[in-house]
């Protein structure tokens, strides 16, 4: 029982860090890459569907996105999506291929994306911690209906917090990461 809460702990800790890493993939960091539009949708025949559906996106250099959708007769509807999400992107048509360049980042917009980037991280900070006491509860519950003996509830909250600890260097090195990233000119 008390190796099940430590798995189920870990489990969704490793889930807290994907999603921190999913959530920063889609901050722009001056360098084009196809997760940023990632959250972008497109009404196609009044359905809304995520234009990686409908469009495949590639870097075309450095610091431009090339959108080449698979319908031509929603291309003014892909560009329109674009320009009204609230990336600052200001896409360019030229026959069947969208093109997205990106503006370079100034410094006071890399400052607001770091402090952005550190909430996300202090979120996902939260999300372990919280994890650990629903972890530590489970354990506690399991000492009170006498299922396990007090040092078995020791041992397994002093694996949840290790658990705990290395989730935490985990994301504080995403962090780290992405901070170099949004700083680099």
């Amino acid at each position: 029982m008390n190796n099940e809460i430590n798995i189920d702990a870990k489990q969704r800790m490793q889930k807290s860090v994907e999603a921190l890493k999913t959530a920063l993939s889609k901050i722009r960091t001056g360098r084009a890459h196809p997760a940023l539009l990632d959250g972008l949708s497109v009404e196609y025949y009044g359905t809304i569907t995520p234009l990686k559906q409908l469009a495949s996106v590639v870097i075309e250099d450095a610091r431009t996105l090339s959108i080449t959708v698979f319908d031509n007769s929603i291309l003014k509807a892909v560009e329109k999506a674009i320009m009204s999400s609230n990336l600052g992107l200001n896409p360019m048509t030229s026959g069947s291929v969208i093109r997205v360049p990106l503006p370079p980042l100034t410094e006071e917009r890399r400052r607001n994306l770091v402090k952005i980037v550190r909430g996300e991280a202090e979120q996902g900070r939260v999300a372990i911690r919280n994890i650990r006491r629903d972890a530590n509860n489970d354990l506690k519950n399991m000492l009170k209906e006498k299922e396990i003996s007090e040092d078995e509830e020791r041992i397994g909250q002093d694996r949840t917090q290790k658990l705990t600890d290395a989730a935490v260097k985990d994301i504080d090195s995403i962090l780290e990461m992405k901070e170099k990233e949004l700083m680099e000119v």
